[in-house]
């Protein structure tokens, strides 16, 4: 296996140039970079080691973000020298949700002592920030600002200032005066976050990182950037609806189970308290309109569900879903046909989740076909509907997991009306 030494890439066979980065004479053998490093003789010191039972175990005391839907996914606030690495998608609200972060940090951390958040911004410049603050109603005198200096300069100040919080936007704009490269390649981000994450190991900082992400989705960079921090954010959503979700991929101070659901607003991302209350306002009872329940970490969402059942006008039947996964759609029309006996054959099916949210778990297999079915039959229930349940090959119809914290969610809405697999044992009863 070659190896390239500017971005790491790794390809079977050996090439002048690398096919990712485009670096000239970096392709070399992974046994070559071995006798390389043996030929130079460099000889390592051994050093003492102290028994772990000498570190203080005591949790250190987290920093408030002031940000209820941020401060429950990371668990109650930022771990003093941890690196925090948030991506999004271009335009999703990244920036903001930062801003509001350090504004509400620098307002707390202050105590008439001056600015304890520091805001390194690649994007923006001095005033654009400081419009940023203003208009989500934050003082950005509590915040000091450094232009896009080469990361050990930045890492310099951080020694010297000893900031609370330091936000870095984005990793992909950072420069080096001891690694060459363009800003953004990995082999920079890679030695950028290295240098950063000793630095907040050294000084209690907590870093803030903003991450670009690619067209598939995932972190721009490489792989090893998400291993080197300790806490991966990311925040989703679709640009056309108002609703944000925020997830922790990783996170070595809690748990990765929770969810924050925030609105984009013209004063900023407000955090959504009662998001089941938010995605159901606005349901009217038409045919094709169910309920779902989603369960995200402790929290659960209720949220509506449509389809529409037209008579297609080519000979293969269209099959489209937003919020829900596409191959599972196809295969609950086939089970709809086969085991329910629902002529779907020359019928287009599309699905819809109201707000932008996307159901994963197989829990809201029932609701989908329940909304197929009233689609194609054009009858609503009058009073709503709850359906949880996962639809098995067979049309069973199979138990899901914490149905009881999905009922409680329900009747707390007023929805005493709900369709599970205690009540409904093969899919064919919806008829």
């Amino acid at each position: 296996m070659f190896h390239c030494a500017k971005c790491d890439a790794q390809t079977p066979k050996w090439a002048g140039r690398c096919a990712e980065c485009g670096a000239w004479g970096t392709v070399t053998a992974e046994e070559e970079i071995s006798s390389v490093v043996a030929s130079k003789g460099v000889k390592a010191k051994p050093r003492a080691s102290a028994p772990l039972s000498g570190a203080s175990a005591a949790p250190k005391g987290r920093i408030a973000t002031g940000v209820s839907e941020m401060d429950r996914v990371i668990g109650n606030g930022l771990v003093p020298g941890s690196l925090v690495l948030l991506s999004g998608e271009p335009g999703i609200g990244k920036s903001t949700l930062v801003a509001m972060v350090a504004g509400t940090v620098g307002t707390k951390a202050s105590g008439g002592q001056g600015p304890q958040v520091l805001y390194v911004s690649g994007e923006e410049s001095a005033s654009q920030l400081a419009s940023r603050f203003v208009r989500v109603g934050l003082d950005p005198a509590k915040i000091n600002f450094l232009e896009p200096y080469p990361v050990e300069t930045i890492i310099a100040t951080i020694e010297k200032e000893k900031p609370a919080l330091a936000v870095i936007d984005s990793v992909q704009t950072l420069s080096s005066e001891a690694v060459e490269g363009t800003p953004g390649s990995p082999a920079l981000v890679r030695y950028a976050t290295a240098l950063l994450l000793e630095a907040c190991k050294r000084t209690d900082a907590c870093v803030l990182l903003i991450g670009q992400v690619t067209k598939d989705g995932a972190v721009a960079g490489p792989k090893t950037l998400e291993h080197l921090v300790d806490v991966v954010l990311s925040l989703e959503g679709d640009p056309s609806h108002s609703y944000r979700l925020l997830r922790a991929t990783k996170n070595r101070f809690g748990s990765t189970d929770e969810v924050g659901v925030f609105e984009m607003a013209g004063n900023g991302l407000l955090p959504v308290e009662n998001p089941s209350a938010k995605f159901l306002e606005e349901r009217a009872a038409v045919p094709g309109s169910v309920v779902a329940a989603s369960l995200e970490g402790s929290r659960v969402f209720l949220v509506e569900v449509q389809a529409l059942v037209e008579k297609s006008g080519y000979g293969t039947p269209v099959r489209r879903a937003s919020g829900f996964d596409g191959n599972r759609l196809q295969m609950l029309c086939a089970i709809l046909s086969r085991r329910a006996n629902l002529d779907l054959s020359d019928k287009d099916v599309f699905v819809n989740v109201i707000g932008g949210l996307t159901l994963s778990e197989p829990a809201a297999d029932l609701a989908v076909c329940a909304a197929i079915v009233g689609a194609a039959k054009g009858t609503a229930s009058e009073v709503p509907v709850l359906y949880a349940g996962e639809v098995g090959l067979g049309g069973e119809v199979r138990s899901v997991p914490h149905l009881d914290r999905r009922l409680s969610e329900a009747k707390r809405l007023g929805i005493e009306t709900h369709v599970t697999p205690k009540t409904m044992k093969v899919v064919k009863d919806l008829f």
